[in-house]
């Protein structure tokens, strides 16, 4: 008997990035896996992304464009397009990693609550910046996240089961909580030991740090207490300071 194969749902979410939009396109249509359900939200671009998007509209499951109130609000109404087995958030700019990474990720275990992986970084031309500086855990439970979001969103499938809407209180940090909550109901939790992802550097939690800084701390509070997350923020500083001086050895 053939074994059942899970339909992914690929949700993309793009406001006027005509530059990157068809990479992110073709490395979801490229896929070698059958069964992906791609859902593509467009925040009313007028920049020429519709245009491209176009180019692909018979090969994309569901298509919406309209104005939309932030990037986790377009993720939300990307959650509820969504009928497949699993989901993942593949945004304008990123990439899988390869044409075969959604087969490889679901030939990794069999029926896991959640799929991971790690994450290579790409600057704006799609030259490799290396691996993100938060690897990817041996083993992630929800805990996992106590000292940064060691998994990005690009490198994590979820059974949809699972899901709820992204918190709309938070304007750029709502994925930690996110994957947070959903991995509180994983039972099976699989690493695909391998890189699963392209993430494109940037964005605006790179922009407005403070305030991404502010509500990862809330975050933390409420899903880890306030005193660990205190003594948490100690050992991620020490961890950064760290990280940039040995890098700043490596370069100079």
């Amino acid at each position: 008997m053939a074994k059942v194969r899970p339909i992914l749902s690929v949700i993309t979410i793009v406001y006027n990035n005509v530059k990157d939009i068809e990479r992110t396109l073709l490395s979801v249509l490229n896929q070698t896996y059958p069964n992906i359900e791609y859902i593509v939200v467009d925040g009313l671009s007028n920049d020429g992304t519709l245009g491209i998007i176009m180019k692909y509209e018979n090969r994309i499951a569901k298509f919406s464009s309209e104005k939309d109130e932030g990037i986790y609000d377009a993720m939300n109404k990307g959650l509820a397009l969504a009928s497949g087995d699993y989901v993942i958030f593949m945004n304008s700019g990123d990439e899988f990693f390869e044409a075969d990474t959604v087969a490889a990720v679901f030939a990794s275990g069999d029926d896991a609550d959640i799929y991971y992986g790690e994450t290579e970084m790409i600057d704006s031309s799609g030259l490799s910046l290396g691996q993100r500086r938060h690897k990817a855990p041996k083993q992630f439970t929800w805990r996992g996240f106590n000292l940064g979001m060691s998994i990005s969103h690009q490198a994590i499938y979820i059974k949809r089961s699972l899901i709820e809407p992204y918190d709309r209180k938070y304007q750029l940090s709502a994925d930690i909580d996110w994957i947070i909550r959903a991995a509180k109901k994983a039972k099976k939790i699989v690493n695909v030991n391998g890189y699963v992802a392209k993430y494109l550097v940037g964005g605006m939690s790179k922009t407005k740090h403070r305030q991404s800084l502010a509500e990862r701390f809330d975050i933390m509070k409420r899903h880890y207490g306030l005193i660990p997350t205190i003594f948490n923020h100690f050992i991620i500083a020490a961890n950064l300071g760290w990280y940039w001086l040995r890098n700043r050895r490596t370069n100079d």
